[in-house]
């Protein structure tokens, strides 16, 4: 039996999974909100409460650096080791994943029915492929093949400095740099990120906001809001913030697959993608992409799929336990 969860800035979802010939089958499942708990240990404790059953594995994808069995999550006032754990689960068999290294491993297991293809390209077999997934921050990964089967490389990626491409980006780093001093990818490709670039438009004045509509993101989720009401076209100001967030999160797509030579494909994870999906395939996504000079068609070449199955994490969580577990002598790590 082994115990999965997807451990993120907003959200926590654990599940027990039985390994059945080699491969995790789902049990039971429940969701958490990460806020609302002092720790992962708080949101295991609960779950376990109402799940007795003996666990003899444990894989977590943590949003966060993981450096020798322990992860201080950057959203989050949370540290996690994996020896707290071990003692609250009785096993040492436990193992901490970045979530995008999870989430690697998860978008491994997927049918054609979870994913969404933005550019057919050419399919290349065993090449590295690519991963970039937005939500509460930005995470990459790089997938690379053995020989034998692929494995997930870890990332921070999300933190590299950002590079604007145009005038209006350069105003935007300005205008940022302002407010945090240093200015990753991550401050710009998130949901936060997105509220960051309307604050720029409106502070700026290159857009105005409508009266409703700053009474609607004092109400609401203020990132969802604006990617709702562009999506709706109700205000011009939210499209705006739409195209540019776009427009970097495909540039940057890009850059990962130039670094990582994906010829493989590269794969749009993360909770925001599949909810801008019509936005996403409205061509704006794939020109930024590919806008790489004398690599254009380098980057025309590689196959991109956006990610719908949100539980990729889990999966991949899962599916890392559960090919540990049945490789002989293998270490907690």
């Amino acid at each position: 039996m082994i115990l999965a969860g997807d451990v993120g800035g907003t959200k926590t979802i654990l599940a027990l999974f039985d390994v059945q010939a080699g491969k995790p089958v789902r049990i039971v499942q429940e969701k958490f909100s990460s806020k609302d708990h002092a720790g992962l240990e708080a949101i295991i404790t609960e779950f376990r409460a109402r799940h007795k059953e003996q666990v003899t594995g444990s894989c977590f994808g943590v949003a966060g650096p993981v450096v020798k069995g322990t992860v201080k999550t950057p959203n989050l006032p949370w540290l996690i080791e994996t020896s707290t754990l071990a003692k609250d689960l009785g096993t040492d068999r436990i193992w901490l994943l970045n979530d995008l290294e999870a989430t690697a491993y998860g978008v491994l297991t997927l049918d054609d029915h979870d994913l969404c293809v933005l550019n057919s390209g050419v399919p290349s077999n065993h090449d590295n492929l690519g991963l970039i997934a937005a939500g509460t921050g930005l995470g990459e990964s790089i997938i690379y093949w053995d020989g034998k089967r692929y494995q997930a490389l870890a990332s921070e990626g999300g933190h590299a400095d950002f590079a604007p491409r145009s005038s209006l980006e350069i105003a935007l780093l300005s205008y940022l740099i302002e407010r945090f001093g240093h200015v990753s990818y991550e401050r710009v490709v998130s949901g936060p990120g997105l509220l960051n670039i309307y604050h720029f438009l409106k502070d700026r004045g290159y857009g105005e906001e409508p009266s409703w509509l700053g009474a609607r993101l004092a109400a609401d989720d203020p990132s969802a809001a604006i990617s709702e009401t562009a999506l709706a076209q109700e205000a011009e100001i939210c499209v705006q913030a739409l195209d540019m967030f776009v427009a970097v999160y495909g540039a940057e797509a890009g850059n990962l697959a130039l670094r990582g030579k994906t010829l493989g494909g590269v794969y749009i994870g993360g909770g925001i993608a599949p909810k801008i999906i019509s936005k996403l395939k409205d061509g704006s996504f794939m020109a930024a992409f590919a806008d790489k000079g004398r690599y254009r068609d380098f980057l025309r070449s590689i196959p991109v799929r956006v990610v719908l199955n949100e539980e990729a994490g889990l999966l991949g969580a899962a599916a890392y336990a559960a090919r540990q577990s049945s490789s002989a002598g293998s270490e907690s790590t």
